[in-house]
C-alpha cells in the first residue's frame, strides 16, 4: 500500500527531498514541498560600428568672368623747349630751377683769337602731371564648389563626368 509514515491522502510522489544551502541553520534533512525558482539577470553591452549613409563628391569648377577694370592712373610728359642764348660767358653756369621748370646749360667752346666760353642755348624742362581714368578688359577666374551626395550602394566612380 504506502509507506506507513506518509498519510494517505498524500500521494508519496507529490513530496521532494529539497536540499538546503549551506549559510542556512541545519536542522537535518528536510521534505518540504517547496519550488525553487531561479533568478535570472539580463546585461548589456553597447559598441558602435560605422556604417555608410551615404557618399558625397565635391568638385571645384572655374569660371571666368570678362570685365572692366577701373583704374585712376598717373601720366608724367616733359616738354623741351630750346632757347637760344649765344651769350659769352666766364663760367659754366649751374642747373637751376624756376618754378616748374628746370633750365639745364648746354655750353660749347669756340676757337677765336682768343678762347671765350659762350652759353648757346639753355634747355627749359618742364613736368605736366596729369590723371586720367582707363578701362582695360580683363579677365577673372572664380571658383565655386559643387557637391553631390550619392547613394552608398553606388560605386564610386574617378571620372567626374559621370
Amino acid at each position: 500500500m504506502g509507506d506507513p509514515t506518509q498519510p494517505s491522502s498524500v500521494p508519496p510522489h507529490d513530496e521532494e527531498h529539497v536540499p538546503v544551502p549551506d549559510d542556512a541553520p541545519e536542522s537535518g534533512a528536510r521534505t518540504v514541498a517547496e519550488e525553487i525558482i531561479p533568478l535570472v539577470e539580463e546585461t548589456t553591452t553597447v559598441g558602435k560600428r560605422q556604417v555608410v549613409t551615404g557618399r558625397m563628391r565635391v568638385q571645384t569648377v572655374t569660371d571666368t568672368v570678362d570685365e572692366l577694370a577701373h583704374a585712376d592712373v598717373r601720366r608724367e610728359t616733359v616738354e623741351v623747349t630750346r632757347v637760344p642764348i649765344d651769350k659769352a660767358v666766364e663760367t659754366a653756369p649751374e642747373i637751376r630751377t624756376d618754378g616748374d621748370v628746370t633750365i639745364i646749360p648746354v655750353l660749347e667752346e669756340v676757337l677765336m683769337v682768343e678762347k671765350r666760353l659762350v652759353l648757346k642755348e639753355e634747355l627749359h624742362i618742364r613736368r605736366r602731371v596729369g590723371q586720367e581714368t582707363v578701362e582695360v578688359p580683363v579677365t577673372l577666374r572664380k571658383q565655386r564648389a559643387i557637391i553631390e551626395r550619392t547613394d552608398p550602394a553606388d560605386p564610386v566612380s574617378e571620372d567626374p563626368a559621370t
